[in-house]
């Protein structure tokens, strides 16, 4: 490839001059030009332009000149290859014209030399591409005329030819008979025939050859071993009045073409002009011998030249050489003057020159144009083709044969250039064949030409408006048909204000009374140009177009009935162009539509037109389905997407088929109007949200006949039937005031509807037909129970459609299709596949939507909520336990509605109840056959994939149980019952479904989509009129229960209970909870074996690895207190129920380390039980314990486990808890020089040093101490005077609030945790393969545990207020487990104090072991890792652990400063 610099280099206005781009050039793409072919003139041009040329070095030339060489001599000019080109020569003025103002001829310096010099660039660049090939190339030549004053080109032309000849005879070095010779012969056609009539070309041409016969029979003559050029310079340079030379003739026949010419005639008149001149030579004698000819070398501008003439000489010969390198009759590049295009190479399959012969040339010029014989008719039978009885008065109840006028709006699709065109006839495609145009043609009949008024006219022969013969959109015969060819978007408001004129004025039109179908079709033109200027023709100017040509129709035509066919995928096209086996003119495609085809495949121009293309049709469709036309009843505009995706046809033998399109290849031929006449009339008819999207048309033609029970024209009113429903109810009238309170909300109060949740309010699947797989994917919101607003009731039943039988002026819901950032969506933004964690997001964009939507009084509109959300969460909990929890399903739900509490006010919120997984179990269990088992399991893996009986789905079905469990906890809390204006209320009818049987004992899958995941709009209906049923019953008595197959009476509002039920007026109370009698945990992993061999590495310790467990601390290990009822108790130690040691009962009553341990080995040792010291087993840990106890403890433990029967000190792995710091904490103001930072971490690391020398096979948890600072605020109640913490804690009862003392105190609490937390990274402890420390940090940042009431939750407290209650040893010991499941550097570093019994995270499949530094890859492994491993590893660990701590402690204390009235007890200072 050239390299990219030079095409900059080059450019006008900011690059090199041509001269010096051809001695750059010259330099660098061969061997450059040596002394011997170089006159001192050339070397003097070169030397002072050595260093501009400097730039050019980068160039390389692509091609491979060895791949091109051959061995012998050619025999034939057709297979003569660059390589034996020997001399290179030119004749001709080639001349650029001036850069400004006009030359007076008579004042003309014709000896100039300027000519001359150009010449020489042109051709020394030819010159130097094929030395590259051939470095013995001779010097090149242009020879110069003799002319001095003006005269014939022809004269010029054949003195430049004897002297051109009579150089190369005397020419030493020139062996002149047996050489190769390149001559390329420049002319200009004064007549500029190439912008001709199609009736002027070939005389033109004929003429132009005639005149030059002369100058070729001469050189064919005298010249052996010639390949000759034949470049008309007309097609490159304006031709101005002071630049006469070289011309064929100054008196011939002056051809100009008007600025109104479309640009279709432009391409298509230039094109016939060149072909005429290739049909001309190809069939000459001078195409005859094998020494000698003659090709003609077009020119063809991507950009026709109007009065900007050639400025770069160099370009000239680049793109002469690339001609060169195409077939005859293939050349495929336009020419750009503005662009310089890759240098093309010789093939390996042909490395010639192209002639005629060798490029089997085939002229494709047609003489014959008789009228072409149209034979793609058929005939319909349909049993109705009656009109209705009366004349409609509504477009909603439009049948056929109602319809009274046909128009149509576009370009030359529309207008149907080439329709009729016989193949090959290229010249014919500017004709406008509107007869057979597929929306407004009217040749013929149905039986011979299909289009749509032709199958109108079977309904209604009296159907006007169609057009007939050929013409543009101004003939008679065009009529309606007003489409022009070329057009573009910014043009359709003109043809419509045409459109409605015509329409206006004739007589035989009644304008107000007779029915309307008017089809638009626009944007090809739009697509192909958009490169070109992209801000005018952006998708946003392209729908701002369309919108007003609609705009106007709307504002002036009654009673019409508008297509807005969608913009075609046009990316197609570049198939057919790409295909070099099919016949078609690249060049014309290539002119037509530059955008679209001159780009590579992977390039992002191509990636943006796609994007653009998509966005043209989603723009149009969000206009019509914004409901913009809808607002009357003798007015609607249908979007019909056949075209939006388009495959391109193909034929026997899998190529693109050229039959389907014009002669052209762009413009559809008769029989692609043919089929999209039938797509449109079967869109026409197919319901709105159900039309086809892809039109395939190697599919035989069909034409359907309206539905005998539902005969109109569908519209987005009357789409959707049988899923209406009757609301009997007579009072629905308002509340005679605006409510106040949630609790005397009428319907008819409701203003503004919303919705959150999955893909089953998105409304996936809701109007797919049952096989279409693939369109589940569309998104149906209007049809969405809770949210959707198409139609209304008596075809669609939606909440929202309930509702505006009370309220016509309801918002917020949602219409046709699209995602949740469509505007369509408006308030339902739900997402696909969305999870509980996903919801808090959905709430701020609704929050935010209804703040800055103008349609919606944020402050006093009511508003109703509908969330439903859990279906997804639970497809995905068996891959990860953990994130699916139960418990943080309840947070995350917590949260959103939290958000929705605080901001939204006058608000109902609906909870709905999930469907159960089990209904999706059943429906795919009864219908294999039908449903795609494959696909789902992909999507809903953990729901499916379950065997009967298995495990897994017993842990399914008690994670589904414990989801709708924390729901109703939710609500029935009472939290969101503190506001007047605010209220949840759970919507329980979707807890239990009855699922449909057929009669042969299946299920009936047409209430699914085709997925059988997704309800179908029969299974919505249901959903909607149950939800409407539950909102109307009082809570207590509300159904559970959903029938699909049941007849669900919409309830009414009763004079008694006009509202809307909530707590409050259904005079409800709450269940009281029954007390929790443990607190235990339930334990739901899957994976819980062992390793299959005893690991010889910590890092790769599984749970049920762990043979002994131990700990050492303080008082909080002993658990002191924990079990404390009467004051003989409050001395107790109940290690037995220790978090971190304690094996008292069974996991499903005592949460505690040990305890969830046994479920992964039963027979673990080492844990306490009871309160008695003989029972303490391995729990060393000591009320009052220090730092400094820490090693004594270690050698107590280590003497312990060596003195144990059943331990084998060697061989069994250990897990060892040590916690300690409370102490030091209480007492370090005592003596702070003797009881600092320093010392505690000292201490630890002495007692770790002793673990480290003495216990192979262990693993060390060092849990961070809490902070103690908060213990000085009065936690309420019975805890008024802490007097355990002003006896035991003498540092916190010195610190007042906000004292110096208390700042030390929080400082040094800081700096215990952040010296303990490098414990993990220290050196010593990662040397041995067998031994780990790992700091566990849940009680860095400690959230304190409130009760409903928001207080705090003083149930985790002993009775002295200061030490764990057993329910808070539970909480502690599931932090500590999911810490050891975390890997380093991403533990939690807060706490979760809320009662679940499914918070305990489980082992993942991918990493399945207790996590260490090196597990966690915080650390290279042993045998990989470097002197250096740590010191980047404990910066950015123990970094990281301060910025999170950090973050929450600021969150934390700035949410504390918010609360005053009521302050709770932060758990840090409940530490021991």
């Amino acid at each position: 490839m050239i390299h990219p610099r030079l095409g900059h280099l080059t450019d006008s206005g900011m690059g090199l001059q041509p001269h010096v781009f051809l001695l750059g050039l010259l330099l660098l793409l061969g061997q450059g030009p040596t002394h011997a072919h170089t006159s001192p003139r050339e070397n003097a041009l070169e030397e002072q332009l050595l260093p501009e040329l400097q730039n050019l070095k980068n160039f390389l030339f692509p091609c491979n000149p060895k791949k091109s060489e051959s061995s012998v001599p050619p025999k034939s000019v057709h297979s003569v290859r660059p390589s034996d080109i020997k001399f290179v020569a030119a004749m001709g003025n080639v001349d650029t014209a001036p850069d400004s103002g006009i030359i007076n001829l008579e004042k003309q310096n014709w000896t100039d030399p300027r000519p001359q010099q150009v010449c020489m660039e042109v051709v020394t660049v030819l010159s130097d591409i094929i030395r590259y090939f051939n470095p013995s190339v001779l010097t090149p030549v242009c020879t110069p005329g003799k002319r001095v004053a003006p005269h014939t080109g022809v004269e010029d032309l054949q003195v430049q030819a004897e002297e051109l000849v009579r150089g190369m005879k005397e020419n030493q070095q020139l062996d002149f008979q047996n050489d190769w010779k390149l001559i390329t012969v420049f002319f200009k056609n004064s007549s500029q025939g190439h912008l001709c009539s199609s009736a002027q070309q070939q005389r033109h041409a004929a003429g132009g050859l005639d005149m030059l016969a002369g100058v070729l029979d001469y050189l064919h003559q005298e010249v052996p071993n010639a390949f000759v050029n034949l470049v008309d310079l007309s097609e490159t340079l304006v031709v101005s009045q002071w630049d006469q030379g070289t011309q064929l003739s100054p008196m011939a026949e002056l051809c100009r073409y008007s600025g109104e010419t479309s640009k279709l005639s432009k391409v298509v008149a230039q094109w016939s002009y060149q072909e005429s001149w290739n049909h001309l030579l190809a069939s000459s004698k001078y195409n005859e011998q094998e020494s000698f000819v003659v090709v003609f070398q077009p020119f063809f501008y991507e950009t026709l030249p109007l009065e900007q003439p050639l400025h770069d000489p160099s370009t000239l010969a680049l793109n002469l050489w690339n001609s060169m390198m195409e077939p005859a009759g293939q050349k495929g590049e336009p020419f750009s003057a503005r662009e310089r295009r890759p240098v093309k190479c010789p093939s390996q399959e042909n490395p010639y020159l192209f002639t005629y012969k060798n490029s089997n040339y085939r002229p494709r010029l047609l003489k014959s144009h008789e009228k072409i014989e149209v034979r793609d008719g058929m005939e319909i039978r349909c049993p109705d083709k009656d009109p209705s009885d009366t004349i409609p008065t509504s477009v909603h109840r439009l049948k056929p044969a109602d319809i009274k006028v046909i128009g149509a709006l576009g370009d030359s699709l529309t207008a149907g250039n080439g329709a009729g065109s016989k193949p090959g006839d290229i010249l014919d495609v500017l004709t406008q064949y509107r007869g057979l145009s597929w929306s407004g043609g009217g040749d013929h009949n149905l039986s011979s030409v299909i289009t749509l008024a032709n199958i109108l006219r079977e309904f209604n022969p009296s159907l006007r408006g169609f057009s007939v013969g050929t013409g543009k959109e101004n003939s008679p015969g065009a009529f309606l048909n007003q489409a022009v060819a070329g057009d573009r978007a910014e043009d359709l408001p003109v043809q419509a204000r045409r459109l409605v004129d015509l329409m206006k004025n004739d007589t035989k039109i009644n304008f107000q009374e007779d029915w309307k179908i008017i089809t638009l079709f626009i944007g090809g033109n739009d697509l192909c140009d958009f490169c070109s200027d992209p801000v005018r023709y952006s998708p946003q100017n392209f729908t701002d177009n369309i919108r007003k040509a609609l705009d106007i129709l709307h504002a002036e035509v009654p009673r019409a009935f508008v297509n807005l066919v969608k913009v075609l995928e046009i990316i197609n096209l570049r198939e057919l162009y790409q295909e070099k086996k099919v016949n078609c003119p690249r060049l014309i495609l290539r002119n037509l539509c530059p955008c679209v085809l001159k780009f590579d495949d992977n390039s992002t121009e191509l990636a943006s037109l796609i994007e653009v293309n998509k966005k043209y049709q989603e723009g149009t469709h969000q206009l019509v389905e914004s409901g913009r036309y809808d607002t009357r009843e003798d007015f609607t505009v249908v979007v019909q997407p056949f075209f939006e995706k388009v495959n391109m046809p193909k034929n026997s033998e899998g190529l693109p088929d050229n039959s389907f399109f014009a002669p052209d290849c762009f413009h559809f031929s008769s029989k692609a109007h043919a089929h999209a006449a039938s797509a449109l009339w079967n869109s026409v008819l197919e319901p709105v949200g159900q039309k086809t999207t892809q039109y395939n048309f190697e599919y035989k033609i069909n034409i359907t006949c309206p539905n005998q029970f539902w005969p109109f024209l569908s519209t987005y009113r009357n789409r959707v039937q049988g899923y209406g429903s009757e609301l009997p109810c007579r009072d629905r009238a308002p509340s005679a005031s605006m409510p106040t309170s949630v609790h005397t909300l009428r319907p008819a109060d409701i203003q503004v509807v919303a919705a959150l949740g999955d893909s089953l309010t998105a409304g996936n699947g809701i109007g797919s037909k049952p096989d279409d797989l693939s369109d589940v994917t569309t998104q149906y919101r209007g049809l969405s129970y809770s949210s959707g607003g198409d139609s209304s009731l008596e075809n669609v039943t939606t909440l929202p459609n309930i509702l505006r039988k009370f309220n016509g002026n309801l918002t917020g819901y949602a219409v046709g299709t699209g995602d949740a950032n469509d505007t369509n969506a408006f308030l339902n933004q739900a997402v696909p596949r969305a999870k509980a964690e996903e919801l808090m997001s959905q709430v701020q964009t609704l929050v935010q939507r209804m703040k800055d939507d103008h349609r919606v009084n944020f402050q006093e509109d009511w508003k109703i909520i509908t969330v439903l959300i859990g279906g997804s969460d639970l497809c995905d909990y068996c891959t990860d336990s953990n994130l699916y929890s139960a418990a943080n399903f309840f947070y995350h739900l917590r949260n959103a509605l939290d958000v929705l509490h605080r901001e939204v006010p006058r608000a109902l919120v609906n909870l709905v109840d999930f469907m159960s997984p089990s209904v999706l179990r059943q429906v795919f269990l009864s219908n294999p056959d039908k449903c795609p088992v494959q696909q789902a399991s992909v999507l809903c893996n953990c729901v499916l994939t379950p065997r009967e009986s298995s495990q897994e789905l017993a842990r399914l079905e008690a994670i589904t149980q414990a989801y709708q469990n924390s729901m109703r906890d939710l609500v029935e809390s009472g939290r969101y019952d503190t506001r007047e204006d605010f209220s949840v209320v759970l919507q329980p009818f979707f807890r239990n479904i009855q699922l449909p049987i057929l009669a042969d004992g299946r299920l009936d899958t047409s209430f699914f989509a085709p997925d059988c995941l997704h309800p179908s709009q029969k299974f919505h209906t249901q959903l909607s009129r149950a939800l409407w049923v539950n909102m109307l019953e009082p809570l207590g008595r509300k159904t559970e229960t959903l029938d699909l197959t049941a007849n669900i009476a919409l309830s009414c509002p009763t004079q008694n209970e006009p509202f809307l039920r909530t707590l409050r007026n259904s005079n409800y109370t709450y269940p009281t909870k029954p007390a929790t009698e443990n607190w235990g945990s339930d334990f739901l992993c899957t994976e819980w074996t062992p390793s299959n061999s005893v690991p010889t590495s910590v890092h790769v310790l599984r749970p049920g690895d762990i043979k002994v467990v131990a700990a050492m601390g303080d008082a909080l290990t002993t658990a002191f207190r924990a079990r404390s009822s009467n004051s003989s108790d409050l001395s107790t130690s109940w290690r037995g129920l220790s978090w971190s040691i304690g094996g008292d009962g069974i996991l499903d009553t005592h949460t505690t380390l040990p305890n969830i341990l046994k479920k992964f080995n039963p027979h673990i040792l080492g844990f306490s039980t009871g309160t008695l010291e003989e029972t303490a087993g391995l729990n060393v840990a000591m009320e009052g314990a220090r730092a400094r106890d820490m090693p004594a403890q270690a050698r107590d433990l280590v003497e312990r486990m060596k003195n144990h029967p059943e331990i084998d000190l060697e061989s069994d792995w250990k897990l060892i808890t040590l916690f300690i710091g409370s102490n030091d904490m209480c007492h370090y103001c005592e003596n702070p020089e003797t009881r600092s930072a320093e010392e505690y971490v000292w201490h630890i690391k002495q007692a770790l040093d002793i673990l480290y020398e003495e216990l192979p096979r262990a693993f060390i948890n060092v849990v961070e101490v809490m902070e103690l600072a908060g213990l000085h605020q009065n936690q309420g109640g019975k805890c008024d005077l802490p007097l355990a913490a002003q006896s035991n804690c003498t540092c916190l009862r010195r610190s007042q609030e906000n004292s110096l003392e208390l700042q030390e105190l929080k400082q040094m609490n800081w700096n215990f945790q952040s010296g303990i937390s490098r414990l993990s990274y220290w050196p010593q402890y990662l040397q041995r393969e067998d031994f780990a420390v790992v700091v566990q940090p849940f009680f860095q940042n400690t959230l304190v545990p409130l009760n409903s009431r928001g207080s705090a939750d003083l149930t985790f407290f002993s009775e002295d207020c200061f030490h764990f209650s057993e329910r808070g040893h539970a909480e502690m010991a599931i932090a500590l487990w999911n810490n050891m499941l975390e890997p380093v550097g991403q533990k939690t570093t807060s706490n979760n104090f809320t009662h679940s019994r499914t918070k305990l995270k489980c082992p993942s499949p991918e990493s399945p072991y207790l996590h260490t530094l090196r597990n966690s890859q915080l650390l290279q492994d042993h045998s990989e890792a470097g002197p250096n491993v740590l010191s980047w590893a404990v910066p950015v660990a123990a970094g990281g652990g301060l910025v999170l701590g950090v973050g929450t402690v600021m969150a934390w204390r700035a949410l504390r400063g918010h609360q005053r009235e009521n302050p709770p007890i932060s758990l840090r200072t409940m530490s021991f």
